[in-house]
């Protein structure tokens, strides 16, 4: 029996800043150079970003909060401690709320139906985590199925999404839920160095949620049945995207060769998906393309050869959200099916993260 991915639900944390109010802030955080706020001035104008969501509060008008403040004076900045404790926090709020929202927002699906959970995270670590605070938020029973996807990057939903659809294809009573949360904001450390930066423009913090069962999907549900997943290295990209633990929050690397890299495979990549599934590049309708910057957006369409209304939710969801990492791809897939995607219409599905790793998923609207 096919797997149909029923629901998709995403929300956002904290607080939603103009892009323009981010960066005046980061002028105080790392300016005071002409040079720098140059720079500045030229990144977050051609950023593709309207507005990005935070659940710290340091980007308000006159902030002096915990981390711009150690910034403007002689303080040190956050620790790792304090950073993860603050993710943890907030994720636990959000992840019960989402999964609670998830569950009512999907037709013919209740929360006594979740036989599985998986949680997906690689901005913070606790223990009992996510994957328990689900459970409980639903008031699940205690054997259900629970498992946590971590320090995976931008690419981790399809993991997720990938070890959903073998649950439901082994067990046809199997209702997954996948929520893939991060609070990338939190582990921001800026410096005047160029690609810090970049990196600081971008990320931000949202969650997403995805509802898989092998029942079919109610009438009122966009649902879309699950074709298959494909994975690809670039090993060349292997230090140009990484992600590790710093004393002063995680260190992320984002070289500016990642969207020539990405450019450079994303066609065979995305060749092996469609070979495995003996599709062809022109029968795919819509693209959910992971928004990881203008760049990498850019170079993905270029390298594929799509117009430039195929990447219209893609930029949206930049647009309006920035890169969340892992959850950002549903937020594309959610903004699709609501604009619109025809009955037997396909989907294909690409995001991007240390590796350098690019993995995709074939849907079909049903």
């Amino acid at each position: 029996m096919p797997t149909y991915l029923h629901h998709v639900s995403t929300a956002v944390p904290g607080v939603g800043y103009e892009q323009s109010a981010i960066q005046a802030v980061m002028n105080r955080w790392v300016g005071g150079e002409r040079r720098t706020e140059r720079l500045l001035s030229r990144i977050y104008r051609s950023s593709g970003i309207r507005r990005r969501y935070s659940v710290i509060l340091d980007f308000l008008p006159d902030a002096d909060g915990p981390f711009l403040g150690a910034a403007l004076s002689d303080r040190p900045a956050p620790g790792t401690k304090f950073r993860n404790d603050l993710y943890v926090r907030e994720a636990s709020k959000l992840y019960g709320d989402l999964a609670r929202s998830a569950v009512a927002e999907c037709p013919g699906i209740d929360a006594a139906d979740i036989t599985h959970v998986i949680t997906v995270s690689c901005t913070g670590f606790f223990a009992p985590g996510p994957d328990y605070v689900v459970v409980k938020a639903l008031d699940l029973p205690g054997a259900t199925e629970r498992y946590h996807l971590g320090f995976m990057g931008c690419y981790a939903a399809f993991p997720a999404l990938r070890m959903a659809d073998a649950f439901c294809r082994a067990d046809p009573d199997a209702v997954v839920l996948v929520v893939c949360l991060e609070m990338c904001t939190l582990h921001l450390n800026p410096t005047r160095d160029p690609e810090s930066l970049v990196s600081t423009s971008v990320f931000a913090d949202g969650a997403a949620a995805a509802i898989l069962s092998s029942r079919s999907p109610h009438p009122a549900a966009a649902a879309v049945a699950v074709q298959g997943f494909a994975s690809s290295l670039a090993p060349e990209g292997e230090q140009d995207m990484t992600w590790s633990i710093g004393d002063q929050g995680f260190d992320m690397v984002l070289s500016s060769y990642v969207p020539s890299i990405i450019e450079g495979n994303i066609a065979d990549a995305t060749a092996r998906l469609l070979e495995e599934l003996d599709i062809s590049f022109g029968d795919i309708a819509h693209w959910a393309v992971h928004p990881g910057g203008r760049a990498i957006i850019d170079k993905v369409e270029s390298g594929l050869a799509l117009k430039h209304e195929q990447m219209e939710a893609t930029r949206w969801v930049l647009r309006e959200f920035g890169n969340m990492s892992s959850p950002t791809v549903l937020f594309v897939l959610e903004r699709l099916l609501k604009l619109g995607v025809a009955s037997g219409e396909r989907v294909a599905a690409l995001a991007f993260g240390p590796g350098l790793t690019v993995e995709s998923g074939l849907f079909t609207r049903v």
